[in-house]
């Protein structure tokens, strides 16, 4: 979810869910031991329960930044052992990590030894064409004897060669059963899995199974549909929200980082989904989406894009009545 899952998407989520736990992007180590800080950790406090994702191998470095996700705030440091990108190859970390158990054992123990908060760790069922339960089997009991009690599994393969990051999320074959056996195998631990959901009755099916479940790129893309989760899965009963009152929560916000000097369009971009399946959708996107407006004060535009979305449904009105 790199450059996706920024603090102004993280903001828009949690108007639509108020208990799901919210991931950072992945921030490698050397981007805050040597970079800003305050531009990879600052975060709004309604993001709370909210995860920083680290990328990184050497457990001196992992321990120095647990210790700043524990000074500004975070609830938990999570270890990308997952990602199979060559970028992150190259830095020795991500998901060749896995042929490394003992290394990710090290550096959880130096993590956790450092904070108080608690450390996870987010990986693959495997490595290239290996399908050997006994390989992840191995692995997370490994990490494990270093103090993890948590575990997110993306149940797939990462193919290290000949796929690029988005192929690694569609052709290796996603195998739950392996997720459910790790459960089984291993039942003192919080096993989470993530990988190919896309509806809510899927995560139901999982968490008969298992502790937990991470949606990524459906949550982004759909996001209204997180509307229901704190009901049904957390037993939240609270007033859900209605879709104009999250875009007028978020025009509110983007006027408020507006004047802190950002423009406000790095923040609509990640709420671009909010009217997805209803009509006039398309043009509502349309209107936020246009480079030409960005000058203009976020309110104005809004009020553009609503009225092009209630055009656009009169519009379809019209042609069902005929």
């Amino acid at each position: 979810m790199m450059d996706w899952t920024d603090r102004h998407c993280r903001y828009f989520h949690r108007q639509l869910t108020q208990h799901t736990r919210l991931y950072t992007e992945m921030v490698t180590t050397g981007a805050l031991l040597h970079g800003d800080v305050p531009r990879h950790l600052d975060f709004n406090e309604q993001e709370h329960p909210v995860a920083l994702q680290l990328g990184g191998s050497e457990p001196d470095d992992l321990a120095q930044c647990a210790r700043l996700a524990e000074q500004w705030g975070y609830d938990e440091v999570n270890l990308n052992c997952g990602c199979p990108s060559e970028r992150v190859q190259r830095g020795a970390f991500g998901a060749c990590l896995m042929t490394e158990p003992q290394l990710v054992a090290d550096c959880v123990k130096a993590m956790r030894d450092a904070v108080a908060i608690p450390v996870t760790v987010k990986h693959r069922i495997g490595i290239d064409r290996t399908e050997s339960y006994d390989f992840v089997r191995d692995f997370v009991g490994t990490v494990a004897e270093a103090g993890c009690e948590v575990f997110m599994v993306h149940a797939r393969n990462a193919w290290l060669k000949g796929l690029s990051p988005k192929e690694n999320r569609e052709v290796p074959p996603l195998r739950y059963e392996m997720v459910y056996r790790l459960k089984r195998d291993f039942p003192q631990l919080t096993i989470c899995l993530n990988g190919g959901v896309t509806d809510e009755a899927q995560i139901a099916l999982h968490l008969q199974h298992l502790d937990g479940v991470m949606v990524g790129r459906e949550a982004y893309h759909n996001p209204w549909a997180m509307v229901a989760w704190d009901e049904r899965f957390f037993c939240a009963a609270h007033a859900a929200p209605d879709r104009a009152r999250v875009e007028a929560a978020m025009v509110e916000y983007m006027e408020r980082v507006a004047l802190g000097g950002e423009p406000w369009s790095r923040v609509v971009r990640h709420m671009l989904g909010l009217w997805n399946g209803l009509p006039g959708a398309r043009r509502w996107r349309q209107v936020w989406s246009d480079h030409r407006l960005n000058h203009l004060p976020a309110r104005i535009v809004a009020q553009q894009a609503s009225n092009a979305r209630c055009h656009a449904v009169a519009l379809r009105g019209d042609a069902f009545t005929a």
